[in-house]
């Protein structure tokens, strides 16, 4: 199998499956219900290959004060013990960080679909040298739910992504 050099970025309306729509519009969805309770909107979700929702998660590092309570985390934690890892399809609306790739790698997760990563690019060399097949769909409902949530609480999302404070 062929290493892919980077994820593939602004695909055609012909490349992209309405699996990859649906899966993606469940992924919003757990982004908005982590903003409707106080946190950051980042969704996710992971299914098996016929698209079949296995798990669900979003962002909970505000409402449980868990530094390491990101969206893709949160789901995969979700979807529990598990021996089919390599069979499933991680789901996400931002560029997953170098945590959440480190994890999705861990258990080999073999296709990674990323809703935007305009607002954050995150480990995506990562997945490429590993070999993981990855989708950016630059969907505009994920850049603008994360430019508004940025812009409003630029100190919060700092803190997510790792960057020191004054």
């Amino acid at each position: 199998m062929p290493l892919l050099l980077s994820c593939h970025s602004e695909l055609s309306e012909e490349s992209m499956s309405m699996d990859e729509r649906l899966l993606l519009k469940e992924a919003i969805a757990e982004a908005k219900l982590g903003l409707s309770e106080g946190g950051i909107p980042i969704g996710s979700v992971l299914a098996d290959l016929s698209g079949k929702i296995i798990s669900r998660g979003h962002n909970l590092r505000i409402q449980t004060g868990d530094p390491t309570a990101h969206a893709e985390v949160v789901c995969i934690r979700n979807a529990g013990r598990r021996t089919d890892w390599h069979r499933l399809v991680l789901v996400s609306t931002l560029s997953p960080c170098i945590m959440c790739t480190g994890t999705s790698l861990l258990y080999k997760i073999p296709r990674v679909i990323i809703g935007e990563n305009r607002t954050f690019k995150g480990a995506e060399d990562l997945f490429a040298a590993n070999g993981v097949q990855c989708s950016v769909l630059q969907e505009p409902e994920c850049i603008e739910i994360m430019r508004e949530f940025i812009q409003a609480h630029p100190d919060v999302w700092n803190e997510d992504i790792g960057v020191p404070g004054a």
